[in-house]
């Protein structure tokens, strides 16, 4: 899974788009998902929330602190509260940390949706739109070849900004 290993135990990290906020996981993920509830919407500004519980790990916060938003009597989610990625839902049985915060998202594939009285009914058409790389639309080649990225780069660094 795309993660480094400390004596044979998997460690994977993320952390929000500008870098004030990184984590680590040592030990299995546990189990990845999707949630298309009203709730989890709003949460992430998305039509739905990926999340990874980390259960079977060791959850440790390696640079500064998530804020914390109590969205319902049972669940806190977490933030960066200067970029406002989000973060985590942390609830009663459990944290989950959003998959796409992850260094390596592409190797934490949901195995489950909850919420489906949420899912929005268009969403099994998105594949049928049409669909491009971003250097493939023509009017964004001078955006694209003159952008210049902000974000923190998807590995742990020593300090950043750099």
């Amino acid at each position: 899974m795309g993660s480094e290993t400390l004596s044979e135990v998997p460690v994977v990290s993320g952390g929000c788009q500008c870098g004030t906020v990184r984590f680590r996981v040592k030990g299995q993920l546990g189990s990845a998902s999707i949630c298309h509830c009203r709730m989890c919407q709003k949460a992430f500004g998305n039509y739905y929330a990926p999340l990874v519980s980390v259960k079977e790990g060791t959850l440790e916060w390696t640079r500064g602190t998530r804020k914390l938003f109590r969205s319902s009597n049972h669940v806190e989610r977490g933030f960066c509260a200067d970029c406002g990625t989000p973060l985590t839902y942390e609830a009663p049985d459990g944290l989950a940390l959003s998959i796409a915060a992850f260094d390596q998202p592409q190797d934490i594939v949901p195995e489950v949706q909850w919420g489906l009285e949420g899912k929005l009914p268009y969403l099994e058409q998105l594949s049928e739109l049409p669909a491009y790389t971003t250097e493939r639309d023509p009017e964004s080649i001078e955006f694209v070849r003159t952008l210049v990225s902000f974000q923190h780069p998807d590995h742990d660094t020593d300090t950043w900004p750099q």
